[in-house]
């Protein structure tokens, strides 16, 4: 691995490193003297963490033997953080061949510990009666405990941070609806944990005796109701009470929907949490404490997690958001590159304008695209097109931005992913939303022979058979208003960006 070899730090993998808590993890483990490597099917998403530079990115699948052995490849801690939720009707058999793969490499190569992080299961509930969501990761847990690896399952229930999918669902629920009809399961008891007490049990649990192996329930000091916790988050908000009115004839099904109509997390994802607050999800045992005492201040309450969540995302300061990993199913090709392509039909719509502003100002506007800035053309064709992807079980536009100015490769944007960016030049999208084929969308920033700003748009579509062709030939009579339209305005909003720049500014950036 990389890194001097000396010293007592161990020598980590962490799988799921573009995801929410991966993302979060690997910089514990750096900051805690261990050494990284990270294991991800796409490297190029994990090329702009401020922590990057300082870890080994390796390309594979969690499901391919072969990348896993490598990856496992002298390695003392495994962190397993990766399930294959929303992937289809199929993600359970998906998410136990995955564990077998990992459990099996793991005991060939020698590793000391597997640390996998799980759901928390209800007391007495019958496996069958479990959502698949938590039956899944309970299942994981148990064939990674069978894998002869010393292994430290922990099972939480919500977790409690920014950016977390089940913290966007609360804070859109309470924010936006100041009177609401909920599903029954707003009454089930819930033992919240901040994702600060997740990252900091992760860490301590890579220096387990080498005797332990099992589960350990890990949990906040509040067991509180789906309705406390929105009562309670509205009151650390500053928001007026709410008034919730349970409903017993709301079913998961369409307890997913209302929540994917109210807040930006889609129904996919929506559902399986509706369908694990269905039972009471309470720690039987604090064993944990054993291992890794609790430290002053710590575990954190709910009301504190609440407010530490909402200073980040005010501050802009959200790292790692539940949209930080891939949408399942969402295309992870990259752009076929011109012209060589030879994979058949590849339409585009190009656009090109000379901006009236320097290229740094042009930037700016480019790289803020997105979010609460809108992408700068009729609007309504825009919100139209996120409300259809909704309704065809996509994520629609409302995931917004991780930060409000900046972008890095794999950030999530709309129903768009970074596919790549090189600051000041390029900013390429790849679409997530429900299409019948692959989409891009390039915009470049450049210069002409005569030093003028230009502005150079790209828009390209890999249609999927006669439905994918026929889809673009249906769109292309609104290209002139939408693209063209996004040309015009993006190119006009670095001018006026630039007009309206200090004289001091005006002069440092030309």
């Amino acid at each position: 691995m990389n890194g001097d070899d000396t010293g007592d730090g161990l020598r980590c993998l962490v799988t799921g490193a573009t995801g929410y808590i991966g993302g979060r993890l690997v910089p514990e483990l750096l900051d805690a003297g261990h050494r990284v490597r990270c294991l991800a099917r796409s490297p190029g998403k994990l090329r702009d963490h401020p922590w990057a530079a300082r870890t080994e990115v390796v390309r594979g699948d969690v499901t391919d033997p072969e990348s896993v052995a490598a990856a496992l490849r002298d390695v003392d801690v495994a962190y397993y953080l990766v399930h294959a939720l929303g992937t289809g009707k199929d993600f359970e058999e998906t998410d136990r061949r995955a564990a077998r793969v990992f459990a099996e490499r793991a005991r060939a190569a020698g590793v000391r510990r597997v640390v996998y992080l799980g759901g928390l299961t209800p007391t007495g509930v019958p496996q069958r009666e479990l959502s698949p969501h938590l039956r899944s990761r309970a299942e994981v847990g148990r064939i990674l405990l069978a894998s002869g690896v010393p292994t430290t399952v922990l099972r939480a229930a919500v977790i409690i941070g920014s950016g977390s999918a089940s913290f966007e669902m609360l804070r859109y629920l309470t924010e936006r609806l100041p009177v609401m009809v909920t599903p029954s399961w707003v009454g089930t008891r819930i033992q919240p944990i901040a994702v600060r007490d997740v990252l900091r049990v992760l860490v301590s649990s890579a220096r387990m005796p080498d005797d332990v192996n099992r589960a350990f329930d890990i949990g906040g000091p509040d067991v509180l109701t789906y309705r406390d916790m929105m009562l309670r988050y509205a009151a650390v908000a500053g928001l007026p009470r709410r008034v919730i009115v349970p409903v017993p004839v709301l079913t998961p099904r369409l307890s997913s929907q209302w929540i994917g109509l109210v807040t930006p997390v889609p129904a996919a994802i929506a559902r399986p949490l509706a369908e694990s607050l269905r039972h009471e999800v309470v720690c039987r045992e604090h064993d944990i404490l054993r291992y890794v005492p609790d430290p002053p201040g710590h575990p954190i309450g709910f009301d504190e997690a609440v407010r530490l969540a909402l200073r980040r995302v005010r501050d802009a300061q959200v790292t790692t958001r539940w949209s930080s990993a891939s949408v399942p199913g969402a295309p992870s090709d990259p752009l076929p590159t011109d012209p060589d392509w030879a994979g058949g039909s590849l339409y585009s719509d190009r656009r090109e304008r000379t901006v009236d502003a320097p290229p740094e100002a042009l930037w700016r506007v480019v790289e803020g695209i997105g979010g609460d800035h809108g992408w700068y053309s009729f609007p309504l064709a825009w919100a139209l097109r996120g409300r259809l992807d909704r309704l065809a079980g996509g994520i629609g536009l409302r995931r917004g931005r991780r930060d409000a100015q900046r972008l890095r490769a794999g950030d999530s944007l709309d129903f768009w992913r970074v596919e790549d960016i090189e600051p000041g030049r390029l900013l390429r999208l790849r679409a997530e939303m429900r299409l019948p084929g692959l989409a891009w969308l390039e915009m470049c920033v450049d210069t002409d022979a005569g030093g003028r700003t230009l502005y150079r748009q790209r828009a390209v579509f890999h249609p999927h058979g006669l439905l994918g062709h026929a889809y673009w030939w249906s769109v292309s009579p609104f290209h002139a208003v939408v693209f063209g339209g996004m040309a015009r305005n993006i190119a006009g909003a670095a001018a006026e960006q630039a007009r309206l720049a200090p004289a001091g500014e005006r002069a440092s950036v030309r």
